[in-house]
């Protein structure tokens, strides 16, 4: 437990140096790729997306790449293909950008959903086949895709079943003024400072860290606190689909990788809550009306929490 504490202190550390109030995106990221999950970023352009996944990357020395979804952009521009070679007369497979342990899908909403749904293998099996050839991910894999709330002209939002095979989604909000004043001090050094930047871990920690994991204990009383939640998500009038199985199993998952980034190896209502709204919010359907009043998933699953009684040793 020691050594992943100590890894993620100098992951925070270093990532600093170039993001500016990222910790939380950069913490939901590395906690993703522990526990083989997926995450989808949304917020508007220009606030620090991508470079979030690349400074991940480089830190944990990754093979990463980046993949600008279009609407013309087909599935083998992401998984590859076979192609002729007239030296050997025979069709040889070309491994497209998917076979990488970080791919950043940029603006996935903006692909068909025919496009889309290449990454569904590859997000939920580790693998890919191209023209009935099976092949394996590397490991550890996870894919980060961004969308951009706002513009939907020309967008193809993603299907519930897809969205839900995202363990989080995280809201990226702008930086506070502060915040914002130091973006401008360091904007012409930025990819000086990323070039620069050492790793200081590997995607063998990750591996390991996974076992780390497993040995935290959870309560049952804690068990029964995350079935209450999502059962909550089901049963608060603003909603009309709540949060599925998987959600229950993303906060057991999530929970007990923030016990460990906190230095304890067993986990406290505190680790749950901490993870509720990324681990949920996105597999929650509001009703309309309550949509166009301006209710959100985020504020139902504060509702949640705020309603249902925290355990106690």
């Amino acid at each position: 437990m020691g050594k992943f504490v100590d890894i993620m202190k100098a992951v925070l550390s270093e990532s600093s140096r170039i993001l500016v109030e990222r910790e939380r995106e950069v913490k939901f990221i590395v906690a993703s790729m522990v526990v083989s999950g997926h995450v989808l970023l949304e917020g508007v352009p220009g606030i620090a997306k991508t470079l979030t996944a690349r400074v991940v990357a480089k830190l944990f020395n990754l093979k990463y790449r980046r993949i600008q979804f279009t609407p013309d952009l087909l599935p083998a521009d992401i998984i590859g293909t076979k192609i002729y070679n007239p030296k050997t007369s025979d069709f040889e497979v070309r491994t497209g950008p998917i076979f990488a342990n970080i791919v950043l899908a940029d603006e996935i909403n903006r692909a068909s959903p025919r496009t889309q749904s290449a990454l569904l293998e590859a997000m939920q099996e580790r693998q890919v086949t191209i023209e009935g050839e099976t092949m394996r991910l590397e490991d550890p894999f996870i894919v980060i895709a961004t969308q951009n709330p706002i513009e939907m002209e020309g967008t193809f939002p993603l299907p519930e079943a897809q969205i839900d095979r995202f363990l989080v989604k995280i809201n990226v909000e702008y930086p506070s003024d502060k915040g914002l004043i130091q973006i401008m001090k360091r904007a012409d050094e930025i990819e000086e400072e990323l070039r620069r930047l050492a790793p200081v871990a590997s995607g063998k920690d990750i591996i390991d860290a996974r076992a780390e994991v497993r040995k935290v204990f959870i309560d049952d009383s804690l068990l029964d606190y995350i079935v209450r939640i999502v059962k909550g998500t089901h049963e608060h009038p603003a909603v009309r689909l709540g949060a599925s199985p998987r959600g229950a199993i993303a906060l057991h998952k999530l929970s007990r990788v923030w016990a460990i980034m906190s230095g304890r190896d067993y986990v406290i209502p505190d680790d749950i809550k901490a993870v509720a709204r990324e681990a949920l919010q996105h597999r929650i359907i509001l009703k309309p009306e309550y949509a166009f009043e301006g209710v959100t998933p985020a504020k139902v699953v504060e509702e949640v929490l705020a309603k249902i009684p925290v355990p106690t040793p």
